[in-house]
């Protein structure tokens, strides 16, 4: 991608690559997390993280759910990746439609959780990269 008049910054942008989980339950809503640390600390998303080296990117994201929630999921289909430029690196998140195989989402990293329906989902501050998937749930949901 090329930025201001041909210069290439992307090969200067630091690259970061993360899953992320769509998690739904039976009654249609989705679960959504807020930032407990970092640059965009309360700011809210879909929980998950970076891949390992040698990992799939189901195996990330279930790794990563363990870690963050101690909660076992079940990985059905990527939905989307989101390509997106934060102000100090480019975002690569694959965001995959993920249920609850057991646990019960205990928050170890984040501030705060909470179930959202489709009337629900503007009710939270979206992080700029998880607003552009909360759009595509939002035409989706029944």
């Amino acid at each position: 991608m090329l930025h201001d008049g041909g210069i290439d910054n992307d090969s200067k942008m630091k690259q970061i690559e993360v899953v992320a989980a769509i998690i739904h339950d039976g009654e249609g809503r989705i679960f959504a997390t807020q930032r407990g640390y970092g640059d965009f600390k309360d700011g809210w998303e879909f929980p998950g993280g970076k891949m390992e080296s040698g990992e799939s990117p189901e195996e990330a994201l279930r790794r990563e759910i363990w870690e963050e929630l101690e909660t076992r999921i079940v990985v059905e289909r990527l939905v989307q990746t989101v390509e997106w430029d934060y102000p100090s690196f480019h975002l690569t998140m694959h965001c995959f439609w993920c249920h609850i195989e057991s646990g019960h989402l205990l928050l170890k990293e984040h501030e705060a959780a909470r179930w959202l329906g489709k009337e629900q989902l503007d009710s939270v501050d979206w992080l700029p990269a998880d607003q552009e998937v909360v759009e595509g749930i939002r035409q989706n949901m029944a």
